[in-house]
């Protein structure tokens, strides 16, 4: 089996629980905190790590006390990203965690969302047959650079997630990267906000006609929505208590890529990333642990 390319950022997350978010001059105390591995792309790899699915993490580190942090807790865990340690420090993410679950950023980026061109030379193209990026990399400056990586390497698959950035990425790169024909994955409000359509069906509609591959609606407590072209259907989702929404996103798609990858159909694969993405939301932070993982898949 081929790797997964997994490019984008590993960032320190500094999740910061309290009862809710202050106005402007309130004092609040913070009922916990906690630091952990994090960042779209190490989330995705992560789970893909978990599926015994192959891949390489294309993510610099920088310097600092995150970058620090980043590079203990990765040697820790026995990952390896081939890039070299940029002059620049490591950003971070701050998360607030409200009492219902609801989650807010803060984000300082750093040197994990640069990515410059010579650096991609470092890949060796035939062990690769997918690649995940996500739209806060392609949103930087460098972001160019990634998408040029990808038209020279038109045979792999891609799937992209932009997020709430799809509305600020440069268009032009937009439209670049649409014309690869990117799996989507997209949540429901990033997805009718972008095609100003006002429903589902209709936004996946639109999105599939540009791009000619599955769109897929993410639809929290409800599960998701896909079209292929040739299906269309909602997959229901799984009844959760909702402890934070930190990284259910990421979960999702890297399930989704892994179950694909491993043979499963579209429809089986979301459905077991709907499984997964609900104990995400169960948990403290973005990450399932090797036990919890093992007890969703056996």
């Amino acid at each position: 089996m081929k790797k997964v390319l997994v490019i984008g950022s590993t960032v320190v997350d500094v999740i910061i629980y309290l009862e809710h978010l202050p106005k402007t001059s309130e004092d609040v105390h913070v009922l916990r905190q906690t630091m952990s591995l994090g960042g779209c792309a190490y989330n995705v790899s992560d789970m893909i790590r978990l599926f015994g699915v192959p891949y390489t993490l294309f993510s610099p580190v920088g310097h600092g006390t995150y970058g620090h942090f980043v590079r203990e807790a990765l040697k820790e865990k026995g990952v390896e990203t081939p890039l070299p340690t940029p002059e620049q420090e490591n950003g971070c993410c701050y998360c607030f965690v409200e009492a219902s679950g609801e989650r807010t950023f803060i984000c300082h980026h750093g040197a994990e969302y640069l990515f410059w061109p010579e650096w991609f030379d470092l890949l060796k193209a035939d062990e690769i047959d997918s690649v995940y990026i996500c739209g806060l990399e392609i949103e930087e400056r460098t972001g160019k650079h990634i998408v040029e990586y990808l038209e020279g390497h038109p045979s792999y698959q891609i799937y992209f997630a932009p997020g709430p950035r799809i509305g600020i990425i440069d268009k032009e790169l937009i439209e670049r990267i649409f014309d690869l024909s990117p799996v989507l994955h997209l949540n429901e409000t990033e997805a009718m906000d972008f095609t100003g359509k006002a429903n589902i069906e209709e936004a996946a509609q639109v999105l599939y006609k540009r791009t000619h591959n599955t769109v897929i609606i993410t639809l929290g407590e409800h599960g998701a929505y896909y079209d292929n072209g040739n299906e269309k259907a909602y997959v229901p989702g799984v009844l959760a208590k909702q402890v934070d929404t930190i990284g259910a996103g990421d979960a999702h798609m890297g399930a989704v890529i892994s179950r694909l990858k491993q043979g499963a159909s579209l429809l089986e694969a979301i459905a077991d990333a709907n499984r997964i993405c609900a104990a995400v939301v169960e948990t403290d932070g973005a990450l399932l642990s090797e036990e919890r993982f093992q007890e969703l898949t056996k």
